[in-house]
């Protein structure tokens, strides 16, 4: 663990770099960097992070998971 090269050092990063380039990266073509830049930060604040829905939430997006759990801490659940 901790060498260079390692993909089981940091397996969340290497997870989360693989989804990125499958489902935006390798699919569009970038004129500059600004471009691949702002696409990239679109994709991770306003799809990955609030919309994309993740196995651990019950496959429930962020959002919805956290509206979930709010209504049943209010029931006293």
């Amino acid at each position: 663990m901790s060498r260079r090269g390692n993909c089981h050092d940091n397996a969340v990063a290497e997870s989360f770099f693989q989804l990125l380039k499958r489902e935006r990266i390798r699919r569009r073509t970038y004129p500059t960097g600004d471009d691949a830049r702002r696409d990239v930060f679109e994709y991770i604040e306003f799809f990955y992070n609030p919309k994309r829905k993740h196995t651990n939430n019950g496959m429930l997006s962020p959002v919805a998971f956290e509206t979930r759990q709010q209504k049943l801490t209010e029931a006293g659940v």
